[in-house]
């Protein structure tokens, strides 16, 4: 894609959101509606954000037994997301099942580890190694399940890249430089999660908790 920039409509406020959106179109690649959007609104939210005519990125990080999860890929079909996120973490059935029940042109890609996660937060939730080696871990799974490729922050993106070169790359928790980390423990700038391999890069508050959206993502686009 020619703008590898998704700006994250992280609110549940449908106004805002399309407000943002109409305003940051001309410098952004897409659009990322996350839970908190698509709870507030489902199906008809996603429509009418749909009416700015760029890609949509449902990142809704499915994670249940195989079977629900393909229904629930199912039931999000209709929406004809550019991109889906399921949690790698599900295991290879439930990604194998998410795959083949997306349509055609969607691209499924398997989340990592949260980037509000480091490893201290890892021994705690009994994860073993480094994210380094969790990121490496799912990222193998991710693609013997089939999937498009993965989520993962811009200090992993370029591991992953090595060991999977033709995978798909999304790099949410991206901050320029300078700017406050906020919730985020392994950020870098969009312009070196680009230079590793990031082939999709999800930014949201640096983008729209700005005073000018436009600006900020102008500015962001002109690094890249």
């Amino acid at each position: 894609m020619s703008n590898p920039v998704f700006v994250a409509l992280d609110t549940p406020d449908l106004e805002q959101a399309i407000t943002i959106a109409k305003s940051v179109r001309g410098h952004v690649g897409g659009l990322k509606l996350g839970l908190e959007f698509f709870c507030a609104h489902g199906h008809h939210g996603v429509h009418e954000i749909q009416k700015l005519d760029l890609p949509i990125f449902l990142d809704l990080k499915l994670h249940d037994i195989p079977n629900t999860v393909a229904k629930a890929m199912q039931a999000i079909n209709m929406l004809e997301p550019a991109v889906v996120t399921v949690h790698a973490s599900g295991g290879r059935a439930m990604m194998e099942d998410a795959k083949a029940a997306a349509n055609e042109h969607t691209k499924v890609v398997g989340v990592t580890l949260l980037t509000s996660l480091d490893q201290n937060d890892m021994g705690k939730i009994g994860y073993q190694g480094t994210p380094h080696d969790q990121v490496e871990r799912l990222a193998d799974l991710a693609r013997e399940a089939g999937l498009d490729g993965i989520v993962c922050s811009g200090n992993e993106v370029g591991a992953a890249h090595k060991i999977w070169k033709d995978g798909f790359f999304v790099v949410p928790g991206l901050r320029p430089k300078g700017g406050a980390m906020g919730d985020q423990k392994r950020a870098v700038t969009p312009q070196q999660a680009r230079n590793n391999g990031a082939s999709l890069l999800v930014i949201g508050r640096p983008i729209t908790g700005a005073e000018d959206p436009n600006a900020a993502a102008r500015a962001i686009e002109a690094t890249l």
